[in-house]
């Protein structure tokens, strides 16, 4: 794909569980996709009559480079995830911008790999697991999934496949509960460190990739740093703000710690900024819930216009030369240099 958006078209939807379904793309105009495996879109849906940004991980590998996919949970009082699932068919078209991050084997070449994902952070995994298998390549995979109940692993069956049909690519699953009327015999509760050298005994020699929910991530990165990992070779993605919630921040400030001042426009609020914090940061610590998906300049999802002032931005790739030069800015990897006044 390229650096501007693109038109594409939706050609099947394919429920995987009760709450999570895959929808297949092709480009509006007939042409290949390229992408590496475990990288992502950002999506832009008009809702409401305005724009609505998320950044999602493609899930087809590149080595399918006819249709592109990509799998969603529909979230709870989620804006875009049930948008998705209650009204994108086929022949319903989205803009998509990307394929954007580093997150892949492509980027990180080993000769052993480690996949931990929970929940729907499945998807990178797959992704990669799907390019491996297609090319036949001979990297040793483990791949742990952790599930709620055996009714919500995604991808069970193909992964059940793989796992039947690649003798270097192994799969485990670990659920926290049964299903109703059929009781798990694998691996329970969540992932533990116990749990971990159980299933791969080598895993300090491996590449780690880890995706999932934030606390997730969190206990994962922990336990694995704990355990001696060389944390350069650990990887993890993460789009976390379907439905982005802030709490405010009611501590204490001075004169000495307030900062600079952020206005933001729509919103009528005005919020103190140190040099050092992010404006997406700020609003958050202030209750101002703004959009925002990766935090990490990547997706473009908190992308606005700065009216007046000057920030330091340090951006992943999620904003255009020419965006900029429109004093465009990422809220999440800016940072005043000055009061600044913001179009949000």
């Amino acid at each position: 794909m390229s650096e501007t958006e693109e038109l594409l078209v939706c050609r099947q939807v394919h429920p995987l569980t009760h709450d999570v379904s895959t929808f297949v793309f092709e480009y509006a105009e007939p042409r290949l996709f390229r992408h590496d495996p475990g990288q992502f879109l950002t999506l832009t849906l008009d809702i409401d009559g305005r724009p609505v940004q998320r950044c999602y991980t493609i899930s087809s590998p590149p080595t399918r480079p006819f249709l592109l996919s990509i799998t969603v949970k529909r979230v709870p009082g989620g804006l875009v995830s049930n948008r998705l699932h209650d009204h994108l068919g086929p022949g319903d078209t989205v803009r998509a911008h990307g394929p954007l991050g580093d997150f892949s084997t492509a980027r990180h070449p080993a000769p052993k790999y480690l996949f931990l994902s929970g929940g729907v952070g499945v998807t990178p995994s797959m992704a990669m697991t799907r390019t491996l298998y297609d090319l036949a390549d001979p990297a040793d995979v483990v791949f742990v999934h952790s599930a709620r109940t055996p009714a919500d692993i995604v991808f069970r069956h193909e992964l059940d496949l793989i796992a039947a049909t690649a003798p270097n690519i192994r799969i485990v699953h670990v659920c926290e509960e049964d299903r109703p009327y059929a009781p798990w015999g694998g691996h329970r509760g969540r992932l533990t460190i116990e749990t971990l050298r159980q299933i791969a005994p080598d895993f300090l020699e491996r590449e780690v990739f880890t995706c999932g929910p934030a606390p997730y991530m969190a206990a994962v990165r922990r336990m694995l740093s704990d355990a001696g990992l060389d944390m350069d070779h650990y990887h993890e993605e993460s789009f976390a703000f379907e439905t982005p919630t802030a709490q405010a921040d009611t501590s204490p400030t001075t004169a000495a710690d307030t900062g600079f001042k952020v206005e933001f426009t729509r919103s009528g609020r005005t919020v103190e900024c140190d040099p050092d914090t992010s404006l997406l940061a700020a609003a958050s610590r202030a209750g101002l819930s703004l959009p925002a998906s990766c935090a990490q300049g990547m997706c473009g999802t908190c992308k606005t216009t700065l009216l007046s002032g000057t920030v330091d931005m340090r951006h992943n790739g999620g904003i255009r030369p020419r965006e900029i030069a429109q004093n465009k800015i990422l809220l999440c990897c800016s940072k005043p240099l000055e009061d600044v006044v913001i179009d949000a």
